[in-house]
């Protein structure tokens, strides 16, 4: 029993280590690398707090270096999920009557873990189970996890405290809850962070978790949960298993005392989530929270008046960056024909710069698509080009090889078309398609640009003209949730940028923010009168 407010202070950033030549965090890196790439990881699923493991092993190997076998893991069964809700629904109770500072020391000493023992570890096998370079691992998998677990402290403690206002005589205090039920969190490959932070952030907030990862994230996922589970995180609260899609959600979906999924993934799964859970409504005890964030189709809209060397640099950082598959890469951009040219000049020459191959060499700064599936996707689009009647053409790049790992080139796309496919379609590779417009017509192409896509996540925006900078930023106030001015559209910062998008890019609940932790909590009001009313009467009902 406390009597105390326990406050949790808004942290820094993590500060982002440079593992330049001859630098302790390089050699303790390359140590790490080396370490699990000599090992065959046996990787259990976590439910109750336990090792389990089924009766089939399905194989890890390096997308850039698929001879290799990093180790198993082990598919989840039905019986899997439903084992992993009964063990989340039984801890519930205990979890919820968790006093909030102790719950909150356990996120804490897990982003002191991963900020010092686990740090390469972690990074290492993101590396390796995702095909990152040491530079995108450490700002995923370090830094912007440690960052969600330290700032969702700060934020819960802060909305705690939100309190309503108590006239004399009464006293009137709120009470935030956790949903009554499971949430399901689903992550995607391509974040260590968010495969960290979708099912904690509700975790801290009192819930009961089941995690299903992207199996082609597994591997990193099982080290986060190593670092949970040394923390202290009780049994039962964040249960991680490894089904397939349709399976956790035939399951978790017509479960009476399913609460919500924290989700990030694309368009076409959550609007399928959406619609099971809609035909489960009646079944509920609580109307389930959906959050998710989906993907989007990200531009770059330059000015007349833009920078040259600027533009080249976000869109050669923006696009190309972990091969293109972040949901903010830039996938398509638009450029004023007074700087086409030489922009296009510049950028080709530095895509020529860029070495491609295994993530051990620190020089590359391309390595391989996460998978054969995604291999096949990107590359179709690239060859489609082709067949596109003169409406596209392919400025550089567009070599693909999977003899020995996913290797797709930084591809440029040209197209006089501003509908062509790849203008349209999101295709989570290194693909950039730039469409060139008549100068005076700017004004014009923003609404081209805002038609477009069905997508509305991040975006860009290049200019030296003030007021141009201003009618841009409202012209395209519905284009993305995460809007950029003269910088790249990825990147996003927690606690600087909270990130999301609206329209078909998901519900736009900002993670890294205070909004996202709201959606996990159920606000109780609660009302005490000191000397209560004897009887009915009101003082207007006595006769003059």
């Amino acid at each position: 029993m406390n009597n105390a407010y326990f406050d949790f202070a808004e942290p820094k950033n993590e500060p982002v280590l440079s593992y330049a030549p001859g630098s302790a965090e390089r050699k303790a890196l390359m140590a790490a690398l080396a370490e699990l790439k000599s090992q065959k990881r046996d990787i259990p699923m976590y439910i109750d707090g336990e090792e389990v493991r089924g009766d089939k092993k399905a194989e890890i190997r390096p997308p850039h270096e698929t001879g290799h076998l990093l180790g198993y893991y082990y598919p989840s069964s039905d019986e899997h999920v439903h084992n992993a809700i009964d063990a989340a629904l039984n801890a519930r109770e205990s979890w919820a009557a968790t006093s909030w500072e102790h719950r909150a020391s356990i996120f804490m000493k897990a982003a002191e873990l991963l900020a010092t023992k686990y740090r390469y570890r972690m990074n290492a096998a993101t590396m390796l189970g995702q095909s990152k370079n040491a530079f995108q691992a450490e700002i995923d998998s370090a830094c912007e996890l440690i960052d969600f677990l330290r700032f969702n402290v700060h934020f819960l403690s802060q909305i705690y405290k939100q309190q309503p206002l108590s006239p004399q005589g009464m006293d009137n205090r709120m009470e935030y809850r956790p949903l009554e039920g499971f949430v399901l969190a689903v992550t995607p490959f391509n974040f260590t962070a968010i495969g960290g932070n979708l099912p904690t952030a509700p975790a801290m907030c009192g819930n009961v978790v089941v995690w299903k990862p992207a199996n082609t994230q597994i591997y990193s996922a099982s080290v986060f949960m190593e670092i949970l589970i040394e923390a202290g995180l009780p049994n039962g609260v964040i249960n991680l298993i490894y089904p397939s899609g349709p399976v956790v959600g035939e399951i978790c979906y017509a479960h009476p005392y399913f609460a919500g999924v924290h989700f990030t993934g694309s368009t076409g799964v959550f609007q399928s989530m959406w619609k099971s859970i809609g035909n489960n409504i009646s079944r509920y005890k609580s109307y389930p929270r959906i959050v998710g964030e989906t993907g989007g189709k990200d531009f770059v809209f330059v000015h007349p008046t833009a920078s040259v060397d600027a533009v080249v640099a976000g869109l050669a950082r923006g696009a190309f960056e972990y091969q293109g598959q972040k949901c903010s890469a830039a996938s398509r951009a638009y450029l004023p024909a007074n700087l086409a040219d030489e922009i296009k000049k510049k950028l080709v020459a530095e895509l020529a710069t860029m070495k491609m191959g295994i993530v051990d060499d620190f020089t590359n700064f391309i390595n391989a698509v996460i998978d054969e599936k995604a291999f096949n996707s990107i590359e179709a689009y690239i060859k489609n080009v082709a067949d596109s009647n003169g409406a596209a053409k392919i400025l550089c790049g567009g070599k693909c090889d999977k003899s020995k790992g996913y290797f797709i080139e930084p591809t440029v796309i040209e197209t006089t078309d501003p509908s062509y496919v790849t203008m349209c379609e999101e295709i989570f590779g290194p693909v950039l398609t730039i469409y060139n417009y008549e100068t005076d017509n700017w004004i014009q192409e923003l609404e081209v640009l805002d038609n477009t896509s069905p997508y509305a996540l991040t975006g860009a925006i290049f200019a030296r003209d003030r007021n141009a900078i201003e009618f841009m930023t409202k012209a395209l106030v519905n284009s993305a949730g995460n809007f950029y001015i003269n910088d790249k559209p990825t990147g996003a910062v927690v606690g600087q940028q909270p990130f999301g998008g609206a329209r078909a890019s998901g519900t736009n609940d900002k993670a890294g923010s205070v909004l996202n932790l709201y959606r996990w909590l159920s606000p109780r009001t609660i009302k005490e009168t000191y000397v209560s009313p004897e009887n009915y009467r009101y003082p207007f009902h006595q006769a003059d």
